[in-house]
């Protein structure tokens, strides 16, 4: 089969990347259908979603009749997953986020150990406070949600001189099972949750989860605003006993009268997990060898299983 229809919320020369041009035997068309919607919606084959589009697309994808792939460029799927066709392979942008992601966890953690927001606040008001503060070094870090950018993460964090603590739905060599979290938590200085969002996760850090927490540990959110109980980390950040830093919120974005904002103890910044010039260069080089594959007849990568 020779010209089978691509999507692209970019231009496919930058597929390139230094590897040479796009696959052939696909034809390419530069698309956002949240702005337009071409009449060749019907024969696309293989469609590469605008970033972080989710659920907007939902009206789209079910005139995509000859639909055979949808490649997300991120990581999680839970935005877009319903709306996927029977029979439409569903893969994720594993592996373009990571660098990204494992930086930003880096900067909260330390940002929110070292005191940087206070800091900020006080040059900004002309004032010299200066105090002791924990460090990184000597922590235990619970990683909760083991897969690639979990990796990433630990991979930072070890030559701070810190113990990682891994967690995932399963347990395996060297990674503990999500339902150990109860007698895990109690130990772990920071805990990092990069969980997708499924049944299983949302709402997983409630009030139970907080109140294992030992005092004056940091809780840092890269996953999903839903993985976290809103009101509950509200109370648990009221009462002192721990602090947080999250990039992403329930709701989201949150609104400018949310409570969220006013809470003590909490490091906020708005979803820019994936938002560094790290990201481009490896979507890019997923794509292609994504298409590469598709044009060759070959398996491809990142197909979602729901594991994590």
């Amino acid at each position: 089969m020779t010209d089978r229809l691509v999507w692209l919320p970019f231009d496919p020369a930058e597929l390139g990347d230094g590897l040479g041009d796009p696959p052939d035997g696909l034809r390419y068309e530069v698309v956002d259908p949240t702005e337009h919607v071409p009449d060749s919606v019907g024969d696309v084959r293989f469609y590469v979603p605008p970033y972080q589009v989710g659920s907007r697309i939902a009206e789209v994808l079910p005139r995509m009749r000859g639909l055979e792939v949808i490649q997300t460029l991120t990581a999680g799927v839970d935005n877009i997953r319903p709306h996927v066709p029977d029979g439409v392979l569903l893969c994720n942008g594993r592996g373009i986020h990571d660098t990204s992601t494992a930086e930003l966890a880096l900067t909260l953690i330390l940002s929110s150990l070292r005191g940087v927001p206070r800091f900020v606040r006080d040059q900004d008001s002309h004032r010299w406070r200066p105090g002791w503060r924990p460090a990184l070094a000597d922590r235990r870090v619970l990683i909760v949600g083991y897969g690639a950018v979990g990796e990433a993460i630990e991979r930072r964090l070890l030559p701070f001189e810190t113990e990682v603590v891994r967690v995932a739905r399963r347990a395996r060599d060297g990674v503990h099972a999500i339902d150990e979290l109860p007698t895990l938590l109690p130990a772990a200085d920071v805990v990092v949750l990069v969980v997708p969002l499924t049944d299983e996760t949302r709402g997983l850090v409630d009030a139970g989860f907080l109140a294992a927490m030992k005092d004056g540990a940091l809780l840092v959110n890269l996953a999903r605003g839903a993985v976290v109980d809103t009101p509950a980390l509200i109370e648990a950040l009221d009462s002192g006993r721990i602090h947080a830093a999250v990039d992403v919120t329930d709701p989201e974005p949150l609104p400018e009268d949310h409570a969220l904002w006013d809470a003590p103890h909490l490091l906020i910044t708005p979803h820019v997990g994936g938002a560094s010039s790290a990201m481009w260069p490896r979507a890019y080089r997923l794509v292609r060898e994504q298409l590469r594959r598709y044009a060759a007849g070959e398996e491809l990568v990142n197909v979602m299983s729901g594991d994590y």
